[in-house]
Formats: C-alpha cells, sequence, structure tokens
C-alpha cells in the first residue's frame, strides 16, 4: 500500500448517504463543515455534532441537521441542552463528557476532527483506529503523536485526508499513487503561509500588541486561538512539522513562504522545474468539500476567483525576528520524539494566558523557547506517555506565566 493510501483511502463513495461525525461543531471549521454539509443533503447526513460547553449554538445547530448524538464536555452545558432539545421535541439524544466525543468520532462513517488543540487527539485517534475517514484539520493529533498517529492510520485502514487548507493544497499537487517525494520527482514542498496582521509591524512595537488587534486577522476569519498562532506564525510551525508527518517529508523538503493575499495554498515543487499551485479564496469551505468529496468533487458554496480583479500575489521569505514561534516550529520538526508535543503544549497555554491579559504578546515566544529547552525529548512509546508530556510541558508553561504575571 503506497502512502497516498493512507493519506485517501481507495474506492469510491456508494450512493448510501454517508454518516458524519463533526467534532467541535461550533467553532471555525466546524460551522464551515456544516455550510457544505446544508448544501448535499442527499449525499451526507448527520451522526453527531459536539462541542465544549456552547449549548445555546449547539442546539441551533441540532435543530438544524436533526443529528443522533450531540456531545457536550461541559456537564452543565449538557444539562441545558438536554432540557431545550426536549422542549424543541427534537430526538437528539445528548451525551455529556470528554469520553463520549471519542464514542462518536468511532461510530460514523466520516470524522471531521475539528477541535482545537491537544484536546482533538483522543477522538481523532479513536476514528482511526475504528479504520473511519477522517478529514484532518486537528493538526495537533500529528504534531502531539505523528509517528503513533500515522502507523496507527496504516494497521487500521483508516482513510485520511488533510483539510487544513496548506495540507490540502499539497495534497492536490502531488500526483496520485503518491509514495515519497524522492520517486514522485518532489524537489520541495512550499508550504505558504498569509504572515498575519503583524507582518510589517515595527518589531518593537510588537510588545504592546492586544488580543483584539492579534485576532484580527486580515484575510481569514477563525476562532481567537489560531488567530493568535497565525499572528505569531506558530500555526505554520504546527502546520510545518503536520507536513512532514502527512507526505513522508524530511525538514530540509520544505520551506515556509509569505504570501499576503492568501490566493496560493501551497505550492509542490518538482525536479524538472515545473511548479504546481493550488488557488482558491481563502475560505475553508473549498478545502473541507474537497476532503468530503474526495475523488469527486461538489460544491462548496464558495465564490468563484476571478483572476481578472486579482491584482498582484507576492512572496517573500519570513523573517524569523519577527516570527521566532515559526522558527521553534522548524526547529521542533528537526529534534523530532516529543520537542514537538512539548512546543505544542506550551504554546496552547501561553496563547491562553496572552488571551487573558496575563502576558505579553512576545512573551509567548518567550515561554514556548524556554518549555522547549527544559523539557527532555524521547521517543513516545503509546498515547499515555504522549498525554504526560503534554502535562508536564503544561505545568512547566504554566509555572513561566506566572513568573511573568507576578
Amino acid at each position: 500500500m503506497s502512502r497516498d493510501d493512507v493519506l485517501s483511502g481507495l474506492g469510491k463513495p456508494s450512493g448510501k448517504p454517508q454518516s458524519i461525525t463533526v467534532l467541535g461543531s461550533t467553532g471555525s471549521i466546524g460551522k464551515s463543515t456544516l455550510s457544505v454539509l446544508a448544501e448535499h443533503p442527499q449525499r451526507f447526513t448527520v451522526f453527531a455534532l459536539t462541542a465544549y460547553r456552547q449549548w445555546e449554538l449547539l442546539l441551533k445547530q441540532c435543530i438544524a441537521f436533526k443529528p443522533r448524538y450531540a456531545v457536550l464536555v461541559d456537564e452543565a452545558a449538557g444539562a441545558k441542552l438536554s432540557a431545550a432539545l426536549k422542549s424543541s421535541s427534537i430526538d437528539t439524544e445528548v451525551l455529556i463528557g470528554a469520553g463520549e466525543l471519542s464514542v462518536v468520532a468511532a461510530a460514523a462513517d466520516v470524522t471531521m476532527a475539528a477541535i482545537v488543540g491537544a484536546a482533538g487527539l483522543l477522538p481523532t485517534m479513536a476514528a482511526v483506529n475504528a479504520g473511519k475517514k477522517i478529514l484532518l484539520a486537528n493538526k495537533e493529533s500529528l504534531v502531539m503523536a505523528g509517528g503513533l498517529f500515522m502507523s496507527a492510520v496504516a494497521k487500521s485502514g483508516a482513510q485520511l485526508l488533510p483539510v487544513d487548507s496548506e495540507h490540502n493544497a499539497i495534497f492536490q499537487c502531488l500526483p496520485p499513487g503518491f509514495s515519497s517525494l524522492n520517486e514522485a520527482g518532489v524537489r520541495k514542498i512550499l508550504l505558504t503561509g498569509s504572515g498575519g496582521p503583524f507582518r510589517e509591524t515595527e518589531l518593537a512595537a510588537l510588545e504592546s500588541v492586544t488580543p483584539a488587534q492579534a485576532c484580527n486577522h486580515p484575510n481569514w476569519s477563525m476562532g481567537q486561538k489560531i488567530s493568535v498562532d497565525s499572528a505569531t506564525m506558530m500555526n505554520k510551525g504546527l502546520e510545518f512539522i503536520e507536513a512532514c508527518w502527512l507526505f513522508a517529508a524530511k525538514p530540509d523538503d520544505i520551506d515556509v513562504v509569505v504570501h499576503p493575499q492568501s490566493i496560493v495554498h501551497s505550492m509542490v515543487e518538482y525536479i524538472d522545474g515545473s511548479v504546481l499551485a493550488q488557488l482558491g479564496q481563502p475560505d475553508m469551505r473549498t478545502p473541507i468539500a474537497h476532503a468530503l468529496s474526495w475523488p469527486q468533487r461538489i460544491q462548496s458554496g464558495v465564490e468563484r476567483l476571478n483572476f481578472l480583479t486579482l491584482g498582484n500575489l507576492s512572496f517573500k521569505a519570513p523573517c524569523f525576528d519577527r516570527f521566532p514561534c515559526l522558527a521553534l516550529g522548524i526547529d521542533a520538526a528537526k529534534l523530532g520524539g516529543s520537542a514537538p508535543a512539548s512546543l505544542n503544549a506550551a504554546n496552547e497555554i501561553a496563547v491562553d494566558a496572552f488571551l487573558q491579559k496575563d502576558i505579553g504578546f512576545c512573551d509567548i515566544a518567550r515561554i514556548n523557547q524556554q518549555v522547549l529547552e527544559k523539557s527532555e525529548w524521547i521517543e513516545p512509546s503509546d498515547l499515555a506517555e504522549v498525554i504526560n508530556i503534554d502535562q508536564r510541558s503544561r505545568q512547566l508553561a504554566r509555572e513561566l506565566v506566572e513568573q511573568i504575571s507576578r
């Protein structure tokens, strides 16, 4: 079986509608997924929707899509949703607790893994172990446990399709039957990133950046955490690690390119001089529709790209003085083992502290660097070890936050 088979699976969908679980349906990816599903009711049925505590939005989604199950991690929110559904005469059954995420992830034909952060690892792995079709938007699953994750995909025969716009673009630019970059004649993977809202900001001014400014992305509409990651370009660092696992690439096989317009979502350079690029509007419904329907194509609801009004497309190398978090992500990929998991854990704590205004914007990179330097780098043998590494790194990051915020 080639690596392309592992990434995308074989065979074409049957005429029977595919059931889908959307992990993180109240987030930006989840909402975009439901938007695409709404256009194709004969092709997909919603099996389960999940959220952490946003029960009011989840209620609206349940009324619209009538899933068999709705899962809320927060117990109080779950009780409120259950009562509201009963009064609305909706038959959706409410399940409560983090463990139920894995249950519904493993039960549907397709799982959209759109939970942000480390919380998405266990339910995504449950879908993998059940041999399901996984649409991967939770990059942290590969960042934290890439080797274990890809081995489980190969063992179970799960179908893995990347949803992050950059990785979906790379997937589309690689040849059918892809098994290795060398055999495919690939010279470089060119991973694009917008540079976020501060790509032209004076370096000294970054110290006083506010959460509102950091969350004001010029191109994409995203949640707070991923918006801050885009502003620091940690998001691109994590995507760098993810690309290594998805495409059997070494760190030297990938270059990061700053592309402010977010129209070219990534490129693949071949040894004959050809460069294939995937272009489209900065709208996550495009890669979601592609992954949902692969190897076919379906309408996504996205506006067409008009080349006559597009304007200029520009590209430049990233400045690591401006984006030290990107450099840390690349360093973690080169270190391997548990380094990416430690970095991801530190970043989740640091970003949350920044959003709570406990630390400054530039403190995010400082905390990430210190945790990466102080962590022990090992090769995790199982998920329990990954979780332990994650927890130790989070505790170290919390201690550093406390030192700064005193």
